[in-house]
């Protein structure tokens, strides 16, 4: 007697197994992704960016905070609309507002393991800086997995989710995007990856901006515990 087929549904969700497992590259977002959100480093970053804009337009702070929210709705960024509207140097601009205390960033032995098992290129894009980054990484004890990052100033200050900037990483690294999977904690930022061709992970977020939307087809896996579901592809 012929063997039954497998289901549609068990063959989909093996399909997707194996295009984690077996992935050539993994690009990971840093902030509220490779940390929890729970660390809040945003807070702090959100309140230099409002001292910035009060310092740059001679505004009291709750004003200052105003303009930055505007800025990030009608530009994407803070730093773009500051950079469109009043010509800044978005390098000083960066330089200020990621000089924060990083000690809510604890050592994760957890996430270590989980990279070093993992089979792939890693690397960082994120919307901000490389020495930012390399501290944040180095906090984590996790910078000697990764091969390269590629920041705001790569992408000439263009952020996530314009599409622009993930074509460019790619020919820069001379990846496939079938074959790479981008882990990052907004959901929107996945959509251009997903439209290349990347298998694409959400970790979620208590941030306003990382929540669920109306429409997360271009979603293909949720990882809570990025670690912990780490661990798992990597132990698969």
């Amino acid at each position: 007697m012929a063997a039954k087929s497998e289901p549609q549904s068990r063959r989909k969700a093996r399909a997707k197994a194996d295009r984690v497992s077996g992935a050539e590259a993994w690009i990971f977002d840093l902030d509220n992704t490779l940390y929890p959100a729970r660390c809040n480093l945003f807070a702090e970053i959100d309140r230099r960016m409002g001292e910035y804009i009060a310092k740059l337009l001679n505004l009291d702070y709750d004003s200052a905070k105003r303009v930055q929210k505007q800025f990030f709705r009608e530009h994407g960024t803070t730093m773009r609309g500051l950079m469109r509207e009043h010509g800044i140097d978005p390098r000083g601009f960066l330089e200020y507002v990621h000089d924060i205390d990083l000690s809510p960033v604890a050592p994760d032995a957890g996430l270590d393991a989980a990279l070093a098992r993992l089979k792939g290129r890693k690397l960082v894009f994120t919307n901000g800086s490389v020495p930012h980054a390399e501290r944040v990484l180095a906090r984590l004890g996790v910078a000697q997995h990764f091969e390269a990052i590629y920041d705001i100033v790569a992408a000439d200050f263009v952020p996530k989710p314009e599409p622009g900037p993930y074509r460019r990483f790619c020919e820069r690294y001379a990846l496939d995007p079938a074959a790479c999977v981008m882990v990052e904690d907004i959901a929107r930022n996945l959509k251009p990856a997903y439209d290349l061709g990347m298998t694409t992970v959400w970790v979620p977020g208590v941030a306003e901006w990382s929540l669920g939307e109306s429409d997360l087809a271009h979603v293909h896996h949720v990882a809570e515990d990025l670690s912990a579901w780490l661990g798992r592809i990597a132990g698969a």
